[in-house]
């Protein structure tokens, strides 16, 4: 993991992936859901407070009229100035205009968290890895359905993809 990570605002946004009520409240490891939103929480509140963009991502079942209980976003996550994104895929990109939205804002850098470390988070990071997006990886704020799917993709494939580091470690430039 690294040390500090200094974010240029105005570049960066937080990625925040499937922190829904249905999914949050799932055994997940290393850590529990409502860790992981903490986590999730407390770098939004810094992200927003430095003028960063955050993004949350939430999924929805393709052809059904009605989706699960519980497929929103945790209650309260979402604040005004950010942007909700409605997938139908593992990965937020595919169908969504997540990249167009992005690069209007000029972000050239996603800081990644949220549920399945291995799925959602893995899945989203890959396509944005593709489209030339800096990657950052805050091992701290995502779980996954075991401890050993999780570590995987922070051990094995995050490294190659970008940074991994912890939320304490991620600073902006102007701080």
């Amino acid at each position: 993991m690294t040390a500090a990570l200094p974010l240029a605002p105005a570049r960066s946004a937080l990625v925040l992936v499937d922190l829904m009520d249905r999914i949050v409240a799932l055994p997940l490891e290393p850590r529990k859901g409502a860790e992981v939103l903490t986590a999730a929480e407390e770098l939004a509140s810094a992200f927003r407070s430095a003028g960063a963009l955050v993004v949350l991502v939430r999924v929805e079942r393709p052809g059904v009229a009605d989706q699960p209980p519980g497929s929103g976003l945790v209650q309260g996550l979402l604040h005004d100035g950010d942007l909700e994104i409605v997938k139908r895929t593992i990965g937020a990109f595919q169908g969504t205009g997540l990249n167009d939205r992005l690069r209007e804002r000029g972000v050239t850098t996603l800081v990644f968290g949220g549920v399945a470390t291995n799925l959602g988070v893995e899945s989203t990071a890959r396509a944005a890895g593709d489209l030339g997006y800096d990657l950052v990886f805050v091992e701290d704020a995502m779980s996954a359905l075991t401890a050993a799917e999780h570590e995987a993709s922070v051990k094995l494939d995050f490294p190659r993809l970008g940074r991994v580091t912890r939320a304490a470690d991620v600073r902006f430039a102007n701080d």
